[in-house]
């Protein structure tokens, strides 16, 4: 039987990631950019600019969005250390998407290399 980090291996070796030396490039010039956590942890902080499709529902939030149909899109995954982005990265190819990379150690990399990030705002009570 298969363990969770096996899968994620096997998706890792047919899919593209990018080091995190090679991801405000990538960024910059992705058609979209994809944090497939979970939306709590979207909400407590993410990369500017990406959308929240968790990999749970990712399949389906692909097919039901005509944004998202071209399969020639550039797309940028990314989740909190880059498991969930691997599977993802491999439903998408899977799926007919030609252009989809990771980013390698996913939001904690971008976060511990001090790089920007989108967190909620506090309400001011005074």
């Amino acid at each position: 039987m298969k363990s969770a980090m096996d899968l994620v291996m096997a998706a890792k070796a047919h899919t593209r990631e990018i080091p995190l030396t090679d991801a405000d490039r990538a960024l910059a010039s992705a058609d979209v950019v994809i944090d497939v956590r979970e939306p709590d942890e979207y909400a407590a902080g993410h990369l500017q600019g990406a959308v929240n499709l968790p990999r749970g529902l990712l399949e389906f939030k692909l097919a039901g969005n005509p944004a998202l149909e071209r399969r020639d899109l550039a797309v940028v995954l990314y989740c909190k250390t880059s498991g969930r982005a691997a599977l993802s990265a491999a439903s998408m190819q899977a799926m007919g998407y030609l252009n989809v990379v990771s980013i390698a150690g996913g939001y904690d990399a971008w976060v511990a290399a001090g790089k920007p990030v989108v967190k909620p705002e506090l309400p001011s009570f005074g």
